[in-house]
């Protein structure tokens, strides 16, 4: 190629950068695109050609730099340069008065930016001459993760900024109820677990290590402060003088601000528009959780000052959990892998935190009772953690006459056997033990994450294997070949692979994960670990005696019976021997690292920085300590990652000591 051949190559490379970054402003920060989306697709191919042919044009914010690289071995921290503070939350416009009252005491009539508190991931993104290099989690607020990769992703994020400005801005990344279906409904035809709610599914995909994955999530983001730096040249002479200045500078430089957000000074004014954005909250395609009220002057602010963890210029006001009325249609009754029937309420649809509630659980009938429930009744709706849909109550008022009590059946809806229910309590049981139900549960809970975690071995793919006779158990599980699985629907040549490859990999799972996957009544995941702990290997376990399973720490007299009646059935034997020669480890994984934390109890809540949940809980257990749900008097510490909810309250209300990751690693390495 000649010089002027290279020279025209670069201008046509510099104009379909500038072209396409334009294009995609329009499409991700204003929604409003002026080219198709298969025009767009062909000058973004051109640009792709061009700079693999002319690899010493590279530019890091190219819009081809969105793609995602190579998959990460992990996220390395990054300290912020300006501490990531969260807000204090108010939960009535009483509590709300309050802090207008003291800050105007404070600082005289003030003006306050009200505004959507975006339900999502908080990360800080670092620009050097307009230039995007860096971008971070909150993670405890003084160090998170570096997710620049990931974040490169996200179309709304500006590559390059419109001047050559070194800033830093902070923002919310979400993700929209569109990306969320649909990822949902791919999964759902894979027979995959659902994700719970946006706010998590965005969580999770901002941490994936393969960048490659977090690009076909569908991210977006809000930009709503600025850390450091300035939105003005130097040459200017400009600062900023207030926040809603500040935001609206922001996008003219190219990022996604924060919708819905006005500056008010009269106390009513505020609470309308608090209102105002509740109100809003069905109809917006992202889910907000509450309202954010700022003191809008920046030297104001810098006058109120910041208090240990908040500053003391801004609160949250958050919004109660969605609540709404829908029709009860009917009540249906599942059986569970332990034979428990579950009766389940079917209702008319309802958007509710991010998703469409179709149906919830019902418990039993004693719940049922309790609530004066009746098939066909008004119920009021909401999800419990922004995850679990419960009914709140029912609405007696608004009957017709065409409503009617409900029953558990006498027989099992599965199999057509007798159900009882024993003396004292709640649940009512299927007696057969060969009941196709409770093996379709059983093999699932089996192949779930915190037990043999197969990945792809969902309901689906369970009942297709049942419906085919190639299961009939847990143990058949290992003797499935890539060709038996290659013909079932929707399955194909590399998915038959993937789910061979899991299913190996998940041999080597440990004595703790297997134990909590056979379903003994009444042992989980702790339950599981502790006897694990005590008896080594599964032989050993096996001949234990109630006792000896009593003398474990927490273990009374129902669980240890509940352990040895397991294994005195010869069918259940027999599937731990079968299991056994199959390949499954049927020792226990556990790495001794001391007992400091012996006697100690810790509850974990919201996202940390660099660990999952599981992944801190079985470092604790490892030194001898406890990992327990829920925040009681027995709690020892809580350990408070972001967005941490109840938990966190609860904790606070106990008096308990409340920790982060990075206090949790320094006692792990003591």
């Amino acid at each position: 190629m000649s010089e002027m051949t290279k020279k025209e190559a670069y201008r046509r490379i510099d104009e379909l950068r500038k072209t396409l970054t334009h294009h995609a402003k329009l499409y991700y920060v204003y929604d409003s695109p002026e080219i198709s989306d298969f025009e767009y697709d062909r000058l973004y191919a051109e640009l792709l050609k061009l700079e693999s042919e002319n690899p010493e044009y590279s530019d890091p914010s190219s819009p081809t730099m969105r793609v995602g690289g190579a998959p990460l071995d992990k996220f390395e921290k990054v300290v912020h340069s300006v501490r990531m503070n969260s807000l204090t939350d108010v939960f009535s416009f009483d509590e709300l008065r309050e802090f207008y009252d003291r800050t105007d005491a404070a600082a005289g009539r003030l003006t306050y930016s009200v505004e959507p508190k975006i339900d999502g991931l908080s990360v800080a993104l670092r620009y050097e001459n307009g230039i995007f290099v860096q971008g971070a989690t909150r993670g405890d607020g003084t160090t998170g993760e570096d997710v620049t990769m990931n974040l490169r992703t996200i179309g709304s994020i500006p590559l390059r900024l419109s001047e050559p400005l070194t800033l830093t801005v902070r923002g919310e990344v979400y993700m929209p109820h569109s990306s969320f279906e649909a990822i949902n409904a791919e999964r759902e035809k894979h027979g995959q677990a659902l994700m719970a709610n946006p706010r998590n599914a965005a969580a999770g995909s901002l941490r994936q290590l393969d960048p490659r994955i977090a690009a076909e999530r569908g991210l977006d983001i809000f930009i709503f402060n600025l850390q450091e730096g300035n939105i003005y040249s130097p040459e200017s002479g400009r600062v900023p003088v207030s926040h809603t200045e500040t935001l609206d500078r922001l996008g003219e430089l190219g990022f996604k601000v924060l919708e819905m957000r006005k500056a008010l000074s009269d106390f009513e004014s505020i609470k309308n528009h608090i209102q105002y954005i509740s109100d809003m909250r069905d109809s917006l395609p992202y889910d907000i959780d509450g309202a954010v009220i700022k003191v809008d002057s920046l030297d104001i602010r810098t006058k109120l000052g910041e208090g240990t963890n908040t500053p003391k210029w801004a609160v949250a006001y958050k919004y109660p959990p969605e609540c709404k009325q829908t029709k009860l249609t009917d009540i249906t009754v599942a059986v569970g892998r332990t034979g428990v029937l579950t009766p389940t309420a079917v209702l008319s649809p309802v958007r509710l935190a991010g998703t469409t509630v179709k149906s919830a659980t019902l418990h039993n009938l004693d719940y049922i009772r309790e609530r004066g429930i009746m098939i066909g009744d008004t119920v009021s709706v909401q999800k419990a953690g922004d995850i679990i849909p419960e009914i709140v109550c029912a609405h007696p008022d608004k009957r017709d006459g065409s409503e009617r009590e409900f029953f558990m059946p006498e027989i099992c809806p599965s199999c057509g056997e007798p159900v009882f229910r024993e003396d004292g309590e709640a649940a009512v049981r299927c007696t057969n033990a060969l009941c196709p139900a409770q093996l379709s549960r059983s093999i699932e809970h089996f192949c779930s994450k915190n037990a043999m975690n197969i990945d792809g071995l969902g309901p689906r793919i369970i009942d297709l294997l049942l419906g085919q006779k190639l299961i009939s158990c847990v143990a058949d599980i290992y003797t499935l070949t890539a060709d038996m699985l290659e013909p079932l629907d929707r399955m194909g040549k590399k998915s038959a692979a993937n789910l061979i490859a899991s299913i190996e990999k998940s041999k080597s799972a440990g004595l703790e994960r297997l134990i909590y996957a056979l379903g003994i009544r009444n042992v989980g995941e702790v339950a599981g670990a502790a006897l694990a702990a005590r008896f080594g290997t599964l032989d050993t376990l096996m001949n234990a005696t109630v006792d000896e399973i009593c003398g474990i720490e927490d273990f009374g007299l129902i669980t240890a019976e509940c352990v040895v009646n397991f294994f005195s059935h010869p069918q259940n034997k027999e599937l731990c021997r079968r299991l056994k020669a199959l390949g499954i480890k049927t020792d226990s994984t556990a790495e001794p690292k001391g007992n400091r934390f012996e006697g100690l109890t810790f509850v974990l809540t919201g996202t940390l920085p660099t660990m999952s949940r599981d992944e801190a809980g079985e470092m604790i257990k490892k030194l001898g300590g406890k990992v327990s749900g829920s925040v009681s008097k027995k709690t020892s510490y809580v350990v408070a990652g972001e967005a941490a909810g109840s938990k966190l309250t609860k904790a606070n209300e106990l008096g308990i000591t409340v920790i982060d990751e990075e206090a949790l690693l320094k006692m792990c390495e003591e």
